[in-house]
């Protein structure tokens, strides 16, 4: 079973990630999954109507004002980063945030590396699913690799001269 890290603490994972090209065969009506966009655009309704917990995925080239207006439906969301450099989805979580006001959790999977946990947390993700080959418990000290922002972010809307 694979561990992520939610709310600052190592979990076990209990949702179910659908890969891309997933349908509503064969899924479960309790199960918890995380759908990708393209099954939700197509089949929203369906999924509504499950009694499981529902969650979406976007994938780096989707953007999250395709979900904007459907925030309320899902308790989690993920974003996929395809590569470690691809910085795209950061921008997504800020809109999922701070335009479209998302209160679930939100989720980096993918190429999630140590590294980046703390600038994703800036941007207000507050669950990532590592890469597998990177441990959980040691990347949970990266999100302590800083005490002192300068910049406003999601996690902290006043800049530093606004805070003395």
């Amino acid at each position: 079973m694979q561990r992520i890290i939610k709310n600052n603490e190592v979990i076990d994972e209990t949702w179910h990630l659908l890969p891309k090209d997933a349908t509503l065969d064969g899924i479960s009506n309790c199960d918890d999954l995380i759908v990708p966009l393209a099954l939700w655009r197509d089949h929203a309704h369906a999924l509504k109507a499950r009694d499981g917990g529902l969650g979406v995925w976007l994938d780096a080239d989707e953007e999250a004002e395709e979900i904007g207006g459907d925030v309320e439906h899902f308790q989690v969301i993920a974003l996929n980063f395809p590569a470690f450099t691809d910085g795209r989805n950061y921008s997504n979580a800020r809109l999922l945030r701070d335009r479209y006001g998302y209160k679930g959790e939100l989720r980096a999977i993918g190429d999630v590396l140590r590294d980046q946990l703390f600038y994703l947390h800036r941007c207000g993700f507050d669950a990532y699913a590592l890469r597998a080959d990177k441990d959980p418990y040691e990347a949970l000290e990266s999100l302590k690799d800083f005490s002192v922002t300068y910049q406003a972010a999601t996690d902290e809307p006043l800049p530093l001269f606004r805070r003395r």
